[in-house]
């Protein structure tokens, strides 16, 4: 049964746009929250759906909404005509269509049985689809308790309490893994200049976040794997006066699945490194390799410009440095194609480094920013700036579609793609490497510039993922 019984909803229903207004900033900063991860267009099924507000918010392409209030179901239709609105119970009700997006925004903590609605949610579930959750932080539960009695908040006559663990297990027994969990709103209540503050700035501090009052959890369906030899794959090796490394960077790539396609971009090379690309496509003729230039400077750009020209079902990232030793790729296009992750990111930082491979000073940092980042992530990353990453092209595409919610920000390619797969909810995982020096050319990192450039697309994440 979703939430109240019926008769309880349809005295609630009258007062529904009350309730609303007094709580209209609470509401406001979940209806905020929602927008930031459901994608504008797409097909969104929201359960406990109300008026319909909270749908119609998120710009659907094709908006469902579910309510056991027959009346709340008439309001929202009224409200929302473009949307369809549906008088059906969470735990059984079916539907012949599946979802992008599936909404549970303050419904578990009033139905009966938490298990049977989430038992319920995979037959509207693809491969893709995400469950957003919303769900009161149970050390609020006396603070909500007393203003229901004190006629502040919206009389619950059933109440579940569950803390982020409850959810987990509930989601993990049910077919479901948690992709990533925030804690938001200090201040429920909008108090001029104060809330806002406090709620974008304090509430997300590490520590202080585990005093608010929603939790937020993104959970996907558990992965089905797929057979790799379905799956074609293009390793793209951005290059800039690397000559010695490129006959190498093939002799070495293991072919993967059914197709590993090559692709070369050069930065305008002045070491001969065009002509040795050219020569070990003449030398490999049953080889699928290809090259091109890129337009402008930077690995970042090398790299969109090579995903946007690669053929294969999977994106690599080789740095043609070798410091990561390309032997180890398959471990990445497995993890994809088990279902292990949807962005496979490499580490550099558990196996000792071979010396002279990593300057202390760079390992600090390294350390540092990973810290920094999976706060910024809300998953857990420990190596940010190892080149080597593998996403499914489809993926990638979806994240050039949305790339200008960042803007082009990015000269090194990295964070481009996290923070892309972050603001998608992709379910990242990580693969260590043993890290290999450099048998040829000059490293072209620039400690203290690129570090500064780092602590600037710390500050433009913070207030695109957290702000």
């Amino acid at each position: 049964m979703l939430e109240a019984p019926p008769e309880v909803r349809s005295q609630t229903a009258a007062e529904y746009d009350k309730w609303r207004r007094r709580g209209r900033y609470y509401h406001d900063r979940i209806t905020a929250n929602c927008r930031f991860h459901v994608a504008a267009g797409a097909r969104v099924l929201e359960l406990g759906c109300g008026n319909g507000d909270l749908l119609a918010a998120v710009r659907p392409a094709r908006g469902v909404g579910i309510d056991l209030s027959a009346e709340m179901v008439a309001c929202a239709q009224r409200r929302h005509p473009e949307l369809e609105f549906l008088c059906l119970d969470a735990q059984g009700f079916q539907l012949d269509e599946r979802f992008d997006y599936i909404v549970l925004s303050n419904v578990l903590h009033e139905v009966q049985d938490v298990q049977a609605v989430l038992a319920n949610l995979p037959h509207v579930c693809h491969e893709r689809t995400r469950i957003l959750i919303h769900n009161y932080n149970y050390l609020w539960e006396p603070v909500l308790r007393a203003a229901s009695r004190l006629g502040l908040r919206r009389p619950v006559p059933c109440q579940n309490w569950l803390d982020f663990h409850d959810v987990a297990n509930l989601l993990e027994i049910t077919g479901f893994r948690v992709i990533r969990r925030q804690m938001r709103m200090l201040l429920p209540k909008r108090i001029p200049l104060v809330s806002d503050l406090v709620n974008r700035f304090l509430a997300v501090l590490p520590l202080v976040d585990r005093l608010c009052l929603v939790q937020c959890i993104v959970a996907a369906p558990q992965p089905k794997a797929r057979d790799p030899q379905t799956m074609s794959c293009s390793v793209v090796i951005p290059t800039k006066d690397e000559r010695g490394n490129i006959a190498d960077a093939i002799r070495r790539t293991p072919r993967m699945g059914r197709h590993t396609e090559f692709l070369f971009v050069d930065g305008h090379s002045t070491d001969g490194t065009i002509a040795e690309i050219q020569r070990a496509i003449a030398e490999h003729p049953e080889l699928d390799i290809r090259w091109m230039l890129q337009d402008g400077k930077g690995k970042g750009d090398a790299v969109r410009k090579a995903f946007a020209a690669a053929k294969g079902d999977v994106l690599m990232i080789l740095d043609s440095d070798l410091t990561m030793p390309p032997e180890e790729l398959p471990k990445y296009f497995d993890a994809l194609a088990q279902g292990h992750g949807e962005f496979v990111n490499g580490c550099r930082l558990v196996y000792q480094l071979e010396k002279q491979s990593m300057r202390f000073l760079n390992i600090l940092a390294n350390k540092a920013f990973a810290l920094l980042f999976c706060w910024l992530l809300e998953q857990r990353v420990k190596d940010t700036l190892c080149g080597t990453k593998v996403l499914c092209r489809a993926d990638y595409e979806r994240i050039a579609a949305n790339r200008h919610y960042f803007g082009d920000f990015d000269p090194f390619g990295d964070f481009d793609l996290l923070f892309g797969a972050a603001k998608l909810n992709l379910k990242i995982v990580e693969i260590p490497i043993r890290y290999q020096a450099r048998t040829y050319g000059e490293i072209k990192i620039r400690r203290f510039q690129h570090g500064l450039l780092l602590l600037r697309m710390c500050v433009f994440a913070f207030r695109k993922l957290k702000v």
